[in-house]
C-alpha cells in the first residue's frame, strides 16, 4: 500500500487512460452502485421493521434519508481526509465503517440505534467511498474521461436492479436481521475496490527534487480558492437548484400509478423500466460527451440534459394512464442517464484536477441541503393538493431552471472573462514561454533536438511529468 502521504495528485504526471485505469473504473463502478443503489434497496427491509419496532413508515424513512445526508453532507470531511491521508487508506477505512454499520445494526434493538449503525456509520463510509473513487477516476482518465464517468455512473442503475430483489430475497430467506448482516459483509467489496486505487507516481529517474514534497506540506486540506472561479460558483448554484427537483419523479411514480388504480405489482414495474434505460443511457452519454466537437461544450450538453429532464417532468404531469408513465419512465430514464453521466464530468472539467478534490465536496455540501429539502417538501404539496400533477411541474420546473443558470452563467459571464492569468501557477508559466520565445538560434536548435528526442520516447513512458492542462469551461 505504501506509506500515507497527502494526496495532491500533481497535475504534471500524465493520465494513463488505460491500463491500470481499467481496474480504477471497475473499482469506481462498484462503489458508485453502492452508494446511491443502498439507500434506496435498504427499503426492502421497512415492512419488517414497521413490524418489529411497531413505528411508522416515515420514521423507518429517515434510515435512507440520513444515508443520503451522510453521503452528500460530509463531502468536505471526504475532501480533507483525502488531501491528507490520500484516496486508497481513506476507501479502505470508508469500506470498514460502511460493513460494520450494517452487522452492528443486524443486532439493534431499537429504531434509534439502527439510525446511528445502518444510517450515520455506513452513510459515512459509503461517503468515504464515493468521493475518492471519483478523485483517482479523473486522475486515471483524461482524454478518455467522459466514457469513464459514463460507465462509471452505470453502476448506480445496475445496482439498484440488483440489490432491491437481493434484498426481498434475503428478507424471506433470514429475515431483517440476517439480510443485514449479508449486506454488511457485501460491503466489504469496498475495501477491495480501495486496494485497486493504486497512486500514480511521478518518474523515478526525475532528479527534479524536493519542491514537490514541500508543496505538499503547504497543501490545503480544504481549498476555498474555488469559489473565486465563476465557473464554480455557476456550476454549485446550477447543481443546488437542479437536486431540488431531480429526485422526486422517481419516488412519487409508484405511487402515482397507484392512485390511478393500478395493482401495485405494475406500478412497481415503472422503476425497472426507468433503470434499464437508464443502464444504456449513461455510458452512451459518456461516448457523445467524449467526441471531439462535443467535448469543449459539455457543459452545454449537460444543460440540455437538464431541460430534456425538466420538460419529461412537465409532461409527465400530464399522464392519466398507465401507458402515458411508461412514456415518461421512458424518456425520463434517459435524461435522468444523461445528467448522471455528465454532472461530475463538468465539474473535473471546470475545477481540474488538482482542486477537484476540494471541489466536489464543497458542491455535495451545497446539494446536501437541496436534497433534504425537496422531496419532504414535494411530500408536503401533495398534502395539500392531493394532486401529483402538481408535484412533477414544480420538479420539472426547478430542473429547468437550474440548465438555464447553468447555460446563461457559462455563455455571459465565463466564456467572456479575461484570458489573462488569474493564478500565479499560470502567470509563472507564461513567463517562463516568454523566456523561451526571447532565446538564441543556438539555444532554439538545441532545444528542438530535446524536443524531437522527448517526443520519440514518449509514447512508450505513461506518467512522465507533462504539461497537461485541464479544459476550461
Amino acid at each position: 500500500m505504501g506509506a500515507v502521504v497527502a494526496d495532491d495528485g500533481p497535475s504534471g504526471v500524465k493520465a494513463p487512460d488505460g491500463g491500470w485505469g481499467w481496474a480504477v473504473l471497475f473499482g469506481c463502478f462498484i462503489i458508485t452502485g453502492f452508494s446511491y443503489a443502498f439507500p434506496k434497496a435498504v427499503s426492502v427491509f421497512f415492512k419488517e421493521l414497521i413490524r418489529e419496532f411497531d413505528i411508522g413508515y416515515s420514521d423507518t424513512a429517515w434510515i435512507s434519508s440520513i444515508l443520503l445526508a451522510m453521503l452528500y453532507g460530509t463531502g468536505p470531511l471526504c475532501s480533507v481526509c483525502v488531501n491528507r491521508f490520500g484516496c486508497r487508506p481513506v476507501m479502505l477505512v470508508g469500506g470498514l465503517f460502511a460493513s460494520v454499520g450494517m452487522v452492528i445494526a443486524s443486532f439493534c434493538t431499537s429504531i434509534v440505534q439502527i439510525y446511528l449503525t445502518a444510517g450515520v456509520i455506513t452513510g459515512l463510509g459509503l461517503a468515504l467511498n464515493f468521493q475518492p473513487s471519483l478523485i483517482m477516476l479523473n486522475r486515471y482518465f483524461d482524454k478518455r474521461r467522459p466514457l469513464a464517468n459514463g460507465l462509471s455512473a452505470a453502476g448506480s442503475p445496475v445496482f439498484l436492479c440488483a440489490l432491491s430483489p437481493l434484498g426481498q430475497i434475503l428478507q424471506h430467506e433470514y429475515g431483517w436481521r440476517g439480510g443485514f448482516l449479508i449486506l454488511g459483509g457485501m460491503l466489504l467489496n469496498c475495501c477491495v475496490c480501495g486496494a485497486l486505487m493504486r497512486p500514480l507516481e511521478p518518474p523515478k529517474k526525475s532528479e527534479a527534487p524536493k519542491e514537490p514534497a514541500e508543496k505538499k506540506v503547504k497543501k490545503k486540506l480544504l481549498d476555498f480558492s474555488v469559489f473565486k472561479d465563476g465557473g464554480f460558483v455557476i456550476y454549485t448554484l446550477a447543481a443546488s437548484i437542479m437536486v431540488l427537483g431531480l429526485f422526486v419523479p422517481p419516488v412519487f411514480v409508484v405511487s402515482y400509478a397507484k392512485d390511478l388504480g393500478y395493482h401495485d405489482t405494475k406500478a412497481a414495474f415503472l422503476l425497472t423500466i426507468l433503470g434499464f434505460i437508464d443502464i444504456f443511457a449513461r455510458p452512451v452519454c459518456g461516448m457523445v460527451a467524449g467526441l471531439k466537437w462535443v467535448r469543449p461544450r459539455c457543459v452545454y450538453l449537460f444543460s440540455f440534459a437538464m431541460i430534456f429532464n425538466g420538460f419529461t417532468d412537465l409532461m409527465g404531469s400530464m399522464s392519466v394512464d398507465y401507458g402515458g408513465l411508461v412514456v415518461f419512465c421512458v424518456f425520463f430514464g434517459i435524461s435522468y442517464g444523461m445528467v448522471g453521466a455528465l454532472q461530475f464530468e463538468v465539474l473535473m472539467a471546470i475545477v481540474g484536477t488538482q482542486k477537484f478534490s476540494s471541489a466536489i465536496g464543497l458542491v455535495l455540501l451545497a446539494e446536501a441541503m437541496a436534497v433534504l429539502i425537496g422531496p419532504p417538501s414535494a411530500g408536503k404539496l401533495l398534502d395539500a393538493t392531493g394532486r401529483y400533477m402538481f408535484v412533477f411541474i414544480i420538479a420539472g420546473i426547478e430542473v429547468t431552471t437550474s440548465a438555464l443558470v447553468l447555460a446563461m452563467g457559462n455563455f455571459f459571464c465565463i466564456k467572456k472573462r479575461s484570458e489573462e492569468p488569474h493564478t500565479k501557477e499560470e502567470a509563472a508559466e507564461r513567463e517562463e514561454l516568454n523566456k523561451c520565445e526571447d532565446k538564441t538560434p543556438e539555444d532554439a536548435k538545441v532545444d528542438s533536438i530535446e524536443v524531437e528526442q522527448f517526443l520519440k520516447d514518449e509514447p512508450e513512458k505513461n506518467g512522465e511529468v507533462v504539461t497537461n492542462p485541464e479544459t476550461c469551461v
